[in-house]
This record gives C-alpha cells, sequence and structure tokens, in this order.
C-alpha cells in the first residue's frame, strides 16, 4: 500500500498520544473561577479584587470572583473539593481553613486531603486596642489591669473562633489573665462600639482599627504579628513586649483542588509572586492592612499543616467552640 506524503507528515502525530488518552490542553483555556468562601467587601474579598485582575492580565485570561459564604468558609469550600482539578477552579480562603478541621463536624471533605496549597496571599495584622479614655497606655498597662479586675475587661473581636479571638485565647494562656470576650459578626461592628466606648477593647485587624484611631477615639496597644508595620512604626508587637513567637493572624491563600497538576500551581505561584511585588499592587494591599507575602506552594504546605496543628491544640486547650 502507497502512503500518500501528507499522510506520512501526520503520522507521527497520532503516534505520540496513547490510545485513549485525552488530548493535552493549553492553561488556561477559558476563565478562572475563583471561590471567595466569605462575603464582599470583607478583607479577603476585597484583597483577591486588588489581585486578581492583574493576575489575569499576566496569565492572558480572566478571573470570575464567586462569593460563597456560610458555614465559617466551608460551604465555598465544598465547592471548590468538588471541582475538577484542571486549574480553571480556585479557592481564595481565609485562617479559618486551619481552624475549621477542629470546629466543625461532619464536613463533606477533609481539608487536610482536598486542596493542593498554592501561595500564602497576604496576612492581615491583628492589633490589640483600647478606647480613647481606657487608663492603659501600653500592653503592659493592660495586661496588669486585667490582673486586678479578671474577667471585667471586655475585649471585642471579629468572631467566635476568629484570628482575633485565637489570638486573645492566646494572649490569656500566655499572660494568666481573663478578659470577657464579645463576639461580633465582622470586625467592623466592634470597631464601632470601640469608638462609642461600649467596649473597652477590641482585637481585631489593623484594617478595621485604623479609622477609630485616626479618628482619635481608639490607641493601638500591640500587634500580634512577629515584625512592627511601617504604617504604624511606634506601635509594638506581642513577641517583642514579653512574649517570643507570638504571631497570629488573619491571612488569605490560594488553593486548587487536589490533582491539579504540579504545572499549573508552579505558574500560578510564580506569576502571583509578579503581581504582589508590582508596587502599585502593594501600596492598594497596604490600605487594606494587608502585608503581601507570596510563598512558594511547598511552603504555603508546610505553614498550613503546621497552623492546622496549632489551632487545633489551641482550640482544645482554650475550649473554643463554634457559634
Amino acid at each position: 500500500m502507497r502512503l500518500h506524503r501528507r499522510a506520512l507528515l501526520a503520522a507521527p502525530l497520532l503516534l505520540v498520544r496513547p490510545r485513549g488518552a485525552p488530548a493535552a490542553q493549553a492553561w488556561p483555556a477559558k476563565p478562572i473561577r475563583v471561590i471567595v468562601p466569605f462575603a464582599a467587601g470583607g478583607a479577603a474579598d476585597s484583597s483577591a479584587r486588588v489581585i486578581l485582575p492583574r493576575l489575569g492580565e499576566l496569565l492572558g485570561t480572566s478571573f470570575v470572583v464567586e462569593n460563597r459564604t456560610g458555614a465559617s468558609g466551608s460551604i465555598g469550600g465544598a465547592v471548590v473539593a468538588q471541582s475538577a482539578a484542571d486549574g480553571h477552579t480556585l479557592l481564595y480562603d481565609a485562617s479559618s481553613h486551619i481552624v475549621n478541621p477542629s470546629l466543625l463536624r461532619n464536613l463533606p471533605f477533609d481539608y487536610a486531603t482536598a486542596f493542593t496549597p498554592i501561595s500564602l496571599v497576604a496576612t492581615f495584622p491583628q492589633v490589640i486596642s483600647v478606647k480613647a479614655d481606657f487608663p492603659a497606655r501600653t500592653i503592659g498597662e493592660l495586661l496588669e489591669a486585667a490582673r486586678r479586675r479578671p474577667g471585667e475587661i471586655s475585649i471585642g473581636t471579629q468572631g467566635n473562633a476568629t484570628a482575633g479571638h485565637l489570638a486573645l485565647a492566646q494572649l490569656e494562656r500566655s499572660a494568666g489573665v481573663k478578659f470577657t470576650h464579645v463576639s461580633y459578626r465582622g470586625g467592623a461592628a466592634a470597631a464601632r462600639d470601640l469608638a462609642g466606648g461600649t467596649l473597652d477593647g477590641t482585637l481585631i485587624t489593623v484594617l478595621s482599627t485604623r479609622p477609630v484611631v485616626e479618628a482619635g477615639r481608639a490607641r493601638m496597644l500591640a500587634l500580634t504579628v512577629p515584625q512592627r508595620l511601617p504604617a504604624f512604626p511606634d506601635v509594638p508587637t506581642l513577641a517583642e513586649s514579653g512574649f517570643p513567637g507570638f504571631n497570629v493572624s488573619e491571612w488569605v491563600g490560594l488553593f486548587a483542588p487536589v490533582g491539579t497538576e504540579a504545572t499549573i500551581v508552579d505558574r500560578l505561584h510564580m506569576e502571583l509572586a509578579k503581581v504582589l511585588a508590582e508596587e502599585p499592587i502593594r501600596a492598594r494591599l497596604d490600605q487594606l492592612g494587608a502585608v503581601p507575602v507570596g510563598s512558594a506552594p511547598r511552603d504555603f504546605a508546610r505553614f498550613v499543616k503546621e497552623g492546622r496543628e496549632a489551632m487545633a491544640a489551641l482550640v482544645r486547650e482554650a475550649n473554643i467552640t463554634a457559634d
């Protein structure tokens, strides 16, 4: 049988793919859906809408942000856990990712095995503040007041089992003091009561606290992260105030369904790191009270694993329960 030249040229293309194997597709092949499991306007959602448009430009596609709220972020997590691992559905999650396994029962997925960590995008430092007429002017004075008046000083957080609540529980345990924890549905509500004098203090994000402090209605006493913030150089950290190693913050990170190709994960991290290094993006994140990170997948995976273990111990020892 004689073969035409055109058939001979085509033959190698037919032989390189095993029988039954799908043809490789370029990624991204369509817009990428990003599930943000929290309400629009919050820290996670706001930072996503700063970063993702630029990331889409670098990848030659668009990102579609979809807010799927409820159950401390686990409803949105379930959407991604059950999605195809093709790089076209991602999860933009927060620190509840490492707390939920210790608090929520009967989850339809396992946080430890359902996702592939891509990158820790940014952290949102928490800050301990007191109302303007509260006598303490340093964290040491606040803790001394708490020792004299155990359980009488009220501290508001952005919700039960949030980063602020966990930081407060760790501070109480480390300092041997007891506050009255007041749980709010978001840092903005706690900040309003701090400004109005209803609360003695708050332990919420810098983003929520900043307007109240700038209005002269409150004072920042200490940050819960290891380094001081350039925007507030005079506010010390708990780590330098007698609690070495203290580091509890809200954070946001990018995840893919488990099984997503390593080449896709690495490409997402590489381009995300470029975005987070751009000065206009960093400036906009600074306005949100966020510190850009952009860690590598392996480092983020270790961060998540270690954080999940630490939070499990804290939840157990402090007897923290879900709302």
